[in-house]
């Protein structure tokens, strides 16, 4: 502290400016007459009076603390007697309470007292800093204060002032405590403030000699954050040289570092090496590289550290769990997801919100609703809240699957919980009730959205879009789509393509070529659905030239094509009866690399069936090494039906049976109707029968 008082007294001369509101010869008669009462009724431990202290003024009040300085009894019921009061403080009365309170221990008062000084109006730091030094040379006192002094305004977040006061000290040939550096260092760091962490470092931390592991650690934390992790390495090599050598958390660092970037291996390099120096991998060592193989998406490579953890000792914890659980329903694989949770529970685990927002989401997503609510009320029994999140993917799980009304349902448990309902809630119920067609519901659900004070977004306006544009009311999407952009609610590709699904749905081709070259025009690329639907609505309104110019557009724009839109142009070649450029288009998608899928060959068996063209069907299977499916039995059957050759119909019936296939209504419906125009009553009912004996009940199809 003496050398630090050394430096303090070097600025005297700086501070004179400054003593306009202190000391007694600046003082007003009345000022000095106010002083000497103060402090005769604090000397004879009086009450302090109100309105003795109503006249004070903060050059007064400073000056009562200095003549206390060797009391801190006096000086501490002094400073008590004024804190209900509405006194106004300057910085440098402010400064003076701080020192006294720091003296005092008080350390969380004096806290209260700095946050009130660095949010004062008007004070600049400048101010703040040279008040603050001018008492502590005045006062003789405790340093600590300017420790204080930064780590409030870190815990404030005040981030680029505490560098700015910090910076100050320094100008003034006044250091922190390697405390205050690291508590600097942490809070940039903490926030993200990478750059501006590294150049205090540089330029007026990293030259002191009392560095310690602790700021070791942080710089490994700053450096690895921004990025670069060899860096950060090459630093934890320099500080050796320095004297400061690693521990397990440099070590940990290092290896969440590396194992985020996905570098895996290294992550292991670094945890030998940390080995070979005597420091043993602890679970956060362990679950880092858990972390990194399962974003990596190497699942069995992260059980296989899970096994190496329980080798060596290590316990896995509930963070362990939760990254294999994370990756397991990525995987969706709901058997080793609860395999997972088990195995957590008998190692006397608690599942967490995340435990529970995973494995509820499993089953979410597959649609084992039972399961997923199984899971829901296990949590509650646990006495885990359900939050936002386990709320959202719930509602999401239900409406995926048909159950809107119990979506509902937990809309409203949602509500009684406490939980604010955002948009995203919002919009999985929107699209249940979309996919119901509860169109007029999602209307009022909307209105009862704003009402509660969430506007919709994009995604709500998607939804609409794309519910109106199933129903073939494109012009009511339309227009939410302009109400949309009027709302500064810019569409995406994925809204502008819903649009252009529901002209291409009506046929109306030219409405929807339109809205691609408003995409191009609002700097929105059409991406491969785009072109997809557009070909596929070619197709089928038969005009293949259009949609083969759109394919040329495609490539010359490096858009490869996918399967699903070659089966489109397949389709449009049959529906043309073309089905002899269908096979060679289908030898063009080879070159290119897409292999045939079902879809495709379905398609040129209804091709060929629709020209009667059984030899060709039988050609294509052998050759292809067709596995006719259940969707491939009832295109024969039917396309056999209508063109009156029913024995055809029915040795495919057969074989389809033979297949051990179910068949469908449709198909009974084909055959009695086949029969029926043939006037083979006989059969068409023995058709009926089995249908009725297969549980379908009888139409007006047939």
């Amino acid at each position: 502290m003496t050398s630090q008082l050394v430096r303090i007294r070097h600025w005297r001369r700086y501070f004179s400016s400054l003593a306009a509101e202190s000391t007694s010869p600046q003082c007003s008669a009345s000022d000095i007459f106010l002083i000497e009462k103060i402090l005769w009724a604090l000397r004879r431990d009086h009450p302090l009076n109100p309105t003795l202290l109503h006249p004070l003024n903060p050059s007064s009040y400073t000056q009562v603390l200095l003549e206390c300085c060797n009391s801190l009894y006096m000086s501490q019921k002094f400073i008590d007697g004024l804190a209900s009061t509405n006194f106004k403080h300057s910085s440098k009365s402010f400064a003076a309470a701080i020192h006294v309170l720091v003296r005092s221990r008080r350390i969380s008062d004096a806290q209260v007292m700095i946050l009130r000084m660095i949010r004062r109006s008007g004070a600049s730091r400048v101010e703040i800093v040279d008040s603050v030094l001018y008492v502590l040379e005045k006062f003789g006192s405790n340093c600590l204060v300017l420790d204080l002094l930064i780590r409030t305004y870190v815990q404030a977040r005040k981030f680029r002032e505490a560098v700015e006061a910090f910076e100050l000290l320094k100008l003034r040939n006044v250091s922190v405590s390697i405390n205050a550096c690291n508590c600097l260092l942490g809070g940039l760091c903490r926030t993200g403030w990478i750059d501006l962490a590294k150049k205090v470092y540089r330029e007026v931390i990293g030259k002191r000699t009392d560095l310690n592991v602790y700021t070791l650690n942080i710089m490994v934390n700053v450096l690895s954050k921004g990025g670069d992790v060899e860096e950060a390495q090459r630093f934890v090599a320099e500080m050796e040289k320095r004297g400061i050598f690693a521990d397990i958390v440099t070590y940990n660092t290092l290896i969440r570092g590396y194992c985020f970037d996905g570098r895996i291996k290294k992550g292991f390099e670094v945890m030998r090496l940390a080995m070979s120096k005597c420091l043993e991998p602890c679970v956060s060592t362990y679950n880092s590289i858990v972390v990194g193989f399962c974003k990596a998406g190497q699942y069995s490579d992260a059980k296989e550290v899970l096994n190496e953890m329980r080798r060596n000792g290590v316990f896995p914890d509930a963070s362990t769990y939760n990254a294999l659980l994370a990756e397991s329903c990525r995987r969706k694989d709901a058997v080793e997801c609860e395999a997972l949770f088990d195995e957590m529970s008998s190692r006397g685990l608690a599942p967490d919100l995340f435990t529970y927002s995973s494995i509820i989401g499993i089953f979410a997503g597959i649609g084992n609703l039972d399961r997923m609510k199984s899971y829901y009320e296990d949590m509650q029994l646990r006495g885990l809240k359900p939050d936002k999140i386990i709320f959202t993917i719930l509602i999401g799980g239900l409406c995926k699957y048909g159950s809107v009304s119990d979506a509902m349902k937990m809309h409203d448990e949602m509500a009684k919980h406490g939980c604010v309902i955002d948009v995203v809630a919002y919009n999985s119920l929107l699209n249940g009730l979309c996919n119901e067609r509860m169109v007029s519901e999602a209307h009022l659900l909307v209105d009862r959205m704003r009402e509660r004070g969430v506007f919709p977004d994009f995604c709500t306006y998607t939804i609409l879009i794309r519910s109106y544009c199933k129903e073939g009311n494109v012009d009511v999407a339309l227009n939410l789509f302009n109400t949309m952009r009027r709302r500064n609610l810019n569409p995406d590709v994925v809204t502008y393509n819903v649009l252009v699904d529901g002209f291409c749905r009506i046929g109306e081709m030219g409405r929807a070529m339109d809205l691609k070259e408003e995409m191009f025009r609002n700097s929105i690329l059409p991406n491969l659905i785009t072109y997809g639907t557009l070909m596929n609505g070619f197709c089928n309104a038969g005009l293949l030239s259009e949609a083969f110019r759109l394919w040329n557009e495609m490539a010359d724009k490096g858009i490869s094509p996918n399967i699903v839109i070659c089966n489109s142009l397949i389709k449009g070649y049959c529906r043309n009866n073309d089905t002899k450029k269908a096979l060679r288009f289908l030898e063009k998608m080879r070159s290119r690399g897409i292999e045939p899928d079902r879809i495709t060959y379905n398609t040129l068996i209804h091709g060929f069936m629709k020209e009667e063209n059984v030899e060709a069907v039988v050609e294509l299977a052998e050759a292809e090494k067709v596995v006719l499916d259940s969707v491939t039995f009832h295109i024969m059957i039917d396309q056999f039906c209508r063109s009156g050759r029913m024995r055809g119909a029915v040795s495919m019936y057969e074989k389809m049976m033979k297949e051990g296939f179910r068949p469908e209504r449709s198909v009974f419906t084909s055959l009695i109707n086949g029969f029926v125009s043939q006037e083979n009553l006989s059969e068409a009912f023995r058709f009926h029968d089995e249908m009725v004996q297969r549980g379908f009940a009888p139409d007006d199809k047939f």
